[in-house]
């Protein structure tokens, strides 16, 4: 028996593949794939933070119509008043949403109508809770716009001046957008301010 064997040889024109362009392909779309996702979340990082943006200004504006509407109403209405934080014996913490001794009764809501301060549309409502705000009666205190005679201000009184100080009442207002525990995520915007009696 005879054995036949074959050889093969390789011609100068035909070259051994061994799967490189594949390998390069491959990293050059997963890397092209994280450029894309990064890019997509980046977006969708910015879209989230200008509606959060946008969400605060509007509650923003919301708690500025409420104090707007507190000053209004204080001259005609003293029933807005929640306390009188310059009684003796009464201590008023600096937000009074968070003072225990200001029951959410005293938190008053003003919503659109014909009345003076009544501006406060639905549309700076928020999942149905509209602004709010406590009035609080600080107290009279020397009024540092009086003229209490040539180059005399009120507070010269202090320095051994002679002249009369006048004094007026001061109101403290604290506004919020809405209640917190009805906005579930959204933004509450909380403001405070001093009004002087007129």
């Amino acid at each position: 028996m005879s054995y036949v064997t074959f050889t093969r040889q390789r011609g100068k024109g035909v070259h051994r593949q061994s799967g490189i362009a594949l390998v390069v392909a491959l990293l050059l779309l997963v890397i092209i794939s994280l450029v894309g996702l990064a890019a997509v979340r980046g977006t969708i990082m910015q879209q989230k933070m200008a509606s959060n943006m946008y969400d605060r200004s509007l509650q923003f504006q919301a708690a500025e119509a409420a104090m707007r509407a507190a000053a209004d109403l204080i001259p005609n209405n003293p029933g807005v008043i929640a306390r009188n934080c310059a009684a003796g014996g009464v201590v008023c913490l600096a937000n009074p949403f968070t003072d225990p001794n200001v029951p959410p009764s005293a938190y008053q809501t003003v919503v659109s109508g014909t009345g003076s301060g009544q501006f406060i549309t639905s549309s700076l409502s928020v999942n149905g809770s509209a602004p709010q705000f406590v009035v609080e009666n600080m107290g009279n205190w020397v009024d540092p716009s009086s003229n209490t005679g040539y180059n005399q201000s009120a507070n010269a009184h202090n320095y051994g001046a002679q002249g009369a100080s006048t004094t007026a009442i001061y109101y403290r207002i604290t506004a919020r957008s809405a209640d917190p525990s009805a906005v579930g995520t959204r933004a509450v915007v909380t403001l405070q301010g001093m009004v002087k009696q007129q």
